[in-house]
């Protein structure tokens, strides 16, 4: 039951900003309680003029999720109004700047300098929090500028926005840095214990201050520590690093996850108003992010993280995401799609939020190998959803066509290249993997060889199936596939006989009598297509062999459950079908990318196996972008997804350094 919220004052001065503090904390609360309406209207209530610096911010952040939720114009438009407002509101309570004269003296006496700890000192509670609301501010606003516009230009604005933000959070923390060293210097009298003791936090900064400082410092370090070293190295040049682990201990302080002692964790009642943020963002590196790095991942973490929270929110949409995250990186796809569902359910408010539940349950269902239901919740985003219509049309057709309702899947097919959009000037990836797929649909007839795993895979279900449903759903699925292109699985070729290497010794035979395939009832050549079709099949077998022989670390194993196999034969028959794309790959017309990714998941198969050195020189040749086992005339530009796999390769590399399972 929702309890009432505090009293607010009827008169407003800038004097008093701060005594807004509580009721912007309630709405808060409201709004993870999944009251969002309540929280809303309750901030519109409060400040109809949009004047109070607390609410002002608070009714635009709600804005921007809403309008991150949608992604229609409308939405974005009011949002990026909202945040100006709210900007200029802070301006208005910041401290004004110094004279010229002023300026030119800081540049001598660094005391008197204005983008030091020491001009953060001057300021009162209320300017040092308007400083951090005016960041915050900046930020969102850039957020959704650069979704709303486009195009490079505004891009390159908001970038330059972007480092106003990072110069503001890293002055207000060397402030908290210097507050706390000086106030750990008073407390231990004798100075040689104050250099070894831990630094304490000063109790006359408050909570809420500090709470939003280390939130903005450590997504800071976060996002710059997932760069692309590229584009790290311009960003080094201004002067900016990140450090993944300091800002996992600034985002963890805040909540008191640090220690990993519960007695440490913050209550509600003491916690800083920013707190839920700092876990949720926990949350998305430890459960989402964790698929394209490994350094600093603990899901162990993210499980006390969510329990804690569920206590306090029971409903809390957000968390109930979490809750179900963690079960699919847990490799327990029924169980989230329990939470899942439970989110959906619980709030009806923002309809937008219950698309989150609807994406992941159709990654879910992948997960268990479930395609019908999969598709059922790929047709439901499509018919509602606006991130991203391509890829929800692109996933309904792919589950159609496995499903064999290829006069449905051709329909779906002809329009995901329509419904394509950009960000920022530049095409979404994924977007661009579906309409190059579905024009492949088109062209071969309407054919496609696992379309659906070939996406659960894209979304990384397949590395959280359990293992029994890759052995008794997946894999049989790839061996069917297998047989219609005259192949057999690798390892087996005759009853208890090999093949050699998973080669179409027999299928080039045919293709020299001239001899046609069989493809959804019509008679194709067999050229169109067929090395695609069989390096595809044989990655995809070799990827679930994989998790056969080597689940991933993070899966939760059914200890009872035994497999009819030995990791050894599963391990073998990963190596053989991985090994099968790199000898067919110079025979493949357009899905260049398998021949990559085949070099990606071997070289973890590898590591696995304790082979680091050969693995190094997988993830090596990736890394080189050099041409690999591919024909050069026929790839133009880049393959599908380079970047995503670029990305997940220097995170393998690292781990491999650090002995982390892969």
């Amino acid at each position: 039951m929702s309890r009432p919220p505090p009293p607010v004052p009827s008169t407003y001065t800038p004097e008093k900003a701060l005594d807004d503090l509580p009721g912007i904390q309630w709405a808060l609360c409201e709004f993870l309680h999944s009251r969002m309406l309540e929280s809303e209207e309750f901030c519109d209530r409060m400040d109809p003029n949009k004047e109070r610096l607390c609410f002002a911010n608070g009714y635009g952040v709600i804005q921007v999720i809403k309008g991150l939720m949608s992604f229609e114009d409308k939405d974005l438009l009011a949002a990026l109004q909202h945040m100006k407002r709210g900007t200029s509101v802070a301006a208005a309570h910041r401290k004004p700047p110094p004279s010229l004269a002023g300026r030119l003296a800081g540049y001598i006496v660094p005391g008197l300098s204005y983008s030091g700890p020491e001009w953060v000192a001057q300021m009162t509670d209320v300017e040092r929090h308007a400083e951090l609301m005016y960041a915050e501010g900046l930020y969102y606003k850039s957020l959704v500028g650069i979704v709303y516009s486009g195009d490079w230009l505004s891009f390159i604005k908001e970038m330059l926005n972007m480092r106003t933000i990072l110069s503001t959070y890293r002055q207000l923390g060397r402030y908290l840095e210097a507050a706390d060293a000086a106030y750990t210097a008073s407390h231990y009298q004798d100075s040689e214990v104050s250099l070894n003791a831990p630094p304490l936090e000063d109790p006359s900064i408050d909570r809420h201050f500090r709470s939003g400082v280390y939130v903005g410092l450590g997504l800071s370090h976060l996002a710059l520590s997932l760069m692309p070293s590229r584009i790290l190295t311009i960003v080094e040049m201004f002067g900016y690093r990140g450090d993944r682990m300091e800002g996992l201990r600034l985002l963890g302080s805040v909540g008191g996850w640090n220690s990993g002692d519960d007695k440490d964790v913050v209550p509600q009642a003491e916690e800083g108003l920013r707190r839920p943020m700092c876990d949720m963002s926990l949350l998305i590196f430890h459960l989402v992010l964790s698929t394209y790095t490994f350094e600093g991942v603990d899901v162990n973490l993210a499980r006390r993280i969510v329990e804690w929270n569920l206590k306090t929110y029971p409903n809390g949409v957000f968390f109930l995401f979490g809750a179900g995250r963690l079960a699919l990186v847990r490799s327990q796809p029924e169980r989230a799609l329990e939470y899942y569902g439970k989110a959906a359910q619980c709030q009806s408010q923002y309809r937008n939020l219950q698309h989150i539940s609807w994406w992941e349950s159709a990654i879910a269902n992948f997960a268990l190998w479930d395609v019908k239901a999969s598709k059922e919740w790929w047709s439901r985003l499509r018919a509602e959803a606006t991130w991203s219509k391509a890829t929800y049309t692109y996933g309904e057709a792919a589950c159609l066509a496995s499903l064999g309702e290829h006069d449905a899947a051709a329909d779906l097919m002809a329009r995901v290249g329509g419904l394509r959009q950009r960000i920022a000037g530049k095409s979404i990836p994924i977007e661009k993997f579906a309409a190059r797929k579905a024009r492949k649909y088109l062209a071969q007839g309407n054919h496609l060889v696992l379309p659906a795993m070939e996406l659960a895979y894209v979304f990384c279900a397949l590395s959280h199936a359990p293992q029994r449903v890759v052995l008794e759903k997946m894999i049989p699925d790839v061996r069917k596939a297998l047989e219609e292109l005259g192949l057999t699985e690798a390892g087996c070729g005759s009853p208890g006989g090999p093949i050699q290497n998973g080669s179409a010794v027999k299928f080039e035979r045919k293709r020299s009598n001239g001899e046609g395939e069989r493809g959804n009832g019509t008679v194709k050549s067999a050229q169109e297509g067929y090395w695609d079709n069989v390096c595809l099949t044989r990655f995809l077998e070799g990827v679930c062999w994989r998790y056969v022989a080597y689940p991933d670390p993070d899966a939760d194993l059914d200890e009872n459950g035994r497999l009819p196999i030995a990791v050894d034969d599963a391990r073998q028959r990963a190596e053989l079908a991985f090994k099968a794309v790199f000898e067919h790959g110079p025979k493949i017309e357009l899905d260049h990318y398998l021949v990559y990714y085949a070099h990606f998941e071997y070289g973890r198969l590898l590591a696995r196996s304790g082979k680091k050195d050969e693995a190094r020189s997988h993830f090596d040749l990736v890394l080189s972008g050099k041409t690999a086992e591919v024909n050069p005339a026929g790839r133009k530009g880049k393959y599908s997804l380079e970047n995503a796999l670029y990305v997940r390769t220097h995170a393998a590399v690292d781990a491999l350094e650090q002995d982390r399972l892969l």
